[in-house]
C-alpha cells in the first residue's frame, strides 16, 4: 500500500509536534500568528470548507493578498484534498474569469481589496463556470451583488464542525496549481503534487538557504508566484520559521521599511526589485539583519550584482527556477558567488545543456537547459500538447539557453527565442545588456532584435538611466565600441523611462522586439551600422 502523505501535515501538524507551537508564524502590519494558533484557525477553515461542500481534488481560486487568510486557505484546502490554485491579483476580470472557467474551481477565496474585481469577473461568467460560491476574507460587509453565494471567512470558521483530520493522501496526489504567467497566450495551469514540496523545502531550502527556525523571511514576490510561495509559506513553515507578509503592493521602500520593522534575516528578491532599491536609495540599515538574498525570475546582471552588493553588504545568490518546477534548481551558493552566473545545480536536481536534437554538447558550447528533479509538475491541466513539448520524460525543457563551464557553473544566454543572429553570428541579448549596465549612468538594459534597411537582424537596447544620470546616445554607442566586438554591439540606444512587464514582472521581450521592428528604418535612424 502506498504510504499516506498530506504537505499541510509536513508544514503545520509536524511543527506543533515537534514543540514549536509557540514559535512565531506569521508576523508583518497585519499581525502574528503563532504555530499553535495557525494550526487551530486552518483546522477550522478546513472543517468549514468541507462543510461548505468542497471535495477533495475539487479546486479553489485563490484571489488573495499575502496574508494570515492566504495561508489559512491554501493549507486548509490541501488539509481535505482539495486544490488551491492561487492566481495572480495584477490581472483583469476577464483573465480571472477566463481561469474560473479554465481551473473548474467550485469556490473562489478573495480578499477584501480583490472583491470588486471578483465580482466583476463571475459577471462575466455567463453560466460556463462550476464556481458555486466565493469566500471573503477579512472583516467587511461589503455587498458583492452577485448572483452566487458569499461566504465571509470569520463566520464560516466560528461555525465551523472543526478539524475534520488529515485527507489520506500521498505524494504523488494533487496538492494544488500554479498558473504560469502567459506572456504569449492562455497561461497553463502546472499541477503540482504533495511531495514537490518536501523536496523544493529539502533541497533549495535546507541546502542553499540552510534555512533555521530562527529566520524571518521576506519576500518581495507575491505568494501567488511559484517563487513567493516558496519564500513566504513553504521554506519558512517546513523548519518552524517565521514569514513577514504584506498585502500592499511591492514597493521598495516598502519591503525596506518592513525589514526594518519585523527583522527579516532572508530577504527574497528579482533583478528588478533590487535595481528599484538603488534607485530608491532605501537605508542601507532596513536591511541590517539579513543574513543574505536571493534573486530570480529574470538573469541577475553582474554589475547590477556589484552594486547592490556594495551598497548594502549582503550577498546575493541568483538562481533560476520554474512554475513547472516549483521552485529554483540551478543557484549560486552562499560564499561561492560568481557574478553573471546562474550558479551550480541545487543537491537534488541533474541538468544537461542540449541541441536542437536532443543531443548532449560538450562544456562550453551553448544549449537549451534541461532540468530533472522530483518537484517537477505532473503537466499542465488540460494542455496535453504543451504538456508533451516541455515534459519530456523525466526531463524538463526550461527554454533557457545556457552554457556550463568546466567548474559546473552555468550562464545564461537568454530565452532561446531571445537570441538573435547578427551578422551570421548567434549574440547573446545578456552578454550586451552586461556591458550597457557596467556604464554607471545605466539602471537597466534589455537588448532585443531589429531588422535594418535590408531586413537582417542587429541588436538595439531599450535603457533605462539612474536617477540623476542624463547621457546621450553616441556616449552609450562609443562605451559599447570599446567593449565588445562590432557583430554585438546595439545599433541603436532608445531610453525609456520605464520596461514592459508581465504580472510577475518579468519584461516583455516580445513587446519590445514590436517596439523595435521601425527602429532601424526611420529616417531618423542614421546610426553607421559598420560601428
Amino acid at each position: 500500500m502506498t504510504d499516506l502523505f498530506n504537505a499541510t501535515e509536513y508544514l503545520l501538524d509536524r511543527q506543533v509536534a515537534l514543540g514549536r507551537g509557540a514559535n512565531l508564524a506569521v508576523t508583518g502590519a497585519a499581525g502574528d500568528f503563532s504555530y499553535d494558533g495557525l494550526f487551530e484557525r486552518v483546522g477550522k477553515a478546513a472543517g468549514a470548507l468541507q462543510a461548505a461542500g468542497l471535495e477533495a481534488e475539487q479546486r479553489v481560486l485563490m484571489l488573495m493578498a499575502d496574508s494570515a487568510d492566504f495561508l489559512t486557505i491554501y493549507l486548509a484546502s490541501m488539509r481535505i484534498g482539495a486544490v488551491p490554485v492561487p492566481v495572480s491579483t495584477m490581472i483583469y476580470a476577464a483573465d480571472i474569469a477566463e481561469l474560473l472557467v479554465d481551473s473548474r474551481a467550485r469556490l473562489m477565496a478573495v480578499s477584501p481589496e480583490f472583491a470588486a474585481l471578483a465580482a466583476s469577473a463571475v459577471s462575466l461568467l455567463d453560466g460556463r463556470s462550476e464556481l458555486r460560491a466565493l469566500l471573503l476574507s477579512g472583516a467587511t460587509d461589503i455587498d458583492l451583488a452577485i448572483d452566487r453565494p458569499v461566504l465571509r471567512l470569520d463566520e464560516v470558521i466560528a461555525d465551523s464542525p472543526g478539524d475534520p483530520g488529515i485527507y489520506p493522501t500521498t505524494a504523488d496526489s494533487p496538492a494544488f496549481w500554479l498558473y504560469t504567467s502567459g506572456t504569449t497566450g492562455m497561461p497553463k495551469a502546472a499541477m503540482h503534487r504533495h511531495g514537490s514540496i518536501p523536496t523544493v523545502c529539502e533541497t533549495y531550502g535546507s541546502d542553499v538557504l540552510e534555512i533555521q527556525p530562527t529566520d524571518r523571511c521576506l519576500s518581495a514576490a507575491k505568494a501567488f508566484f511559484a517563487y513567493g510561495l516558496g519564500n513566504s509559506l513553504l521554506f519558512p513553515l517546513s523548519v518552524g520559521a517565521t514569514t513577514i507578509l504584506e498585502a500592499a503592493p511591492s514597493t521598495a521602500e516598502l519591503i525596506a521599511q518592513r525589514s526594518a520593522e519585523f527583522g527579516a534575516t532572508l530577504f527574497f528578491g528579482g533583478p528588478t526589485f533590487f535595481a528599484n532599491m538603488l534607485r530608491a536609495e532605501v537605508p542601507a540599515a532596513c536591511l541590517s539583519e539579513v543574513r543574505i538574498a536571493t534573486s530570480a525570475g529574470e538573469v541577475l546582471p553582474a554589475e547590477l550584482y556589484r552594486r547592490w552588493t556594495k551598497r548594502f553588504g549582503i550577498e546575493i545568490i541568483d538562481g533560476l527556477g520554474m512554475t513547472e518546477m516549483l521552485h529554483i534548481f540551478l543557484s549560486n551558493q552562499r560564499g561561492k558567488v560568481r557574478p553573471g552566473t546562474t550558479g551550480v545545480a541545487v543537491p537534488g536536481y541533474d541538468l544537461r545543456v542540449v541541441d536542437d536534437d536532443g543531443t548532449e554538447v560538450p562544456k562550453g558550447m551553448p544549449g537549451t537547459l534541461l532540468v530533472r528533479g522530483s518537484s517537477a509538475a505532473t503537466g499542465y491541466w488540460s494542455r496535453y500538447e504543451a504538456s508533451r513539448a516541455v515534459f519530456q520524460g523525466e526531463w524538463l525543457r526550461t527554454g533557457d539557453t545556457y552554457v556550463e563551464d568546466g567548474d559546473g557553473y552555468f550562464t545564461c544566454l537568454g530565452r532561446t527565442t531571445d537570441m538573435l543572429k547578427s551578422s551570421g553570428i548567434w549574440v547573446s541579448p545578456a552578454e550586451v545588456e552586461d556591458c550597457l549596465i557596467s556604464h554607471e549612468a545605466v539602471d537597466r538594459a534589455v537588448v532585443v532584435a531589429a531588422p535594418d534597411t535590408d531586413g537582417l537582424e542587429k541588436p538595439i537596447a531599450y535603457v533605462v538611466l539612474g536617477r540623476g544620470y542624463e547621457v546621450i546616445e553616441q556616449e552609450l554607442l562609443d562605451f559599447c565600441h570599446g567593449a565588445l566586438p562590432s557583430f554585438k554591439r546595439p545599433r541603436r540606444i532608445i531610453f525609456v523611462e520605464s520596461l514592459p512587464t508581465t504580472a510577475t514582472g518579468k519584461v516583455r521581450r516580445v513587446d519590445l522586439r514590436a517596439m523595435a521592428a521601425t527602429a532601424l528604418v526611420k529616417p531618423t535612424a542614421d546610426t553607421d551600422s559598420s560601428r
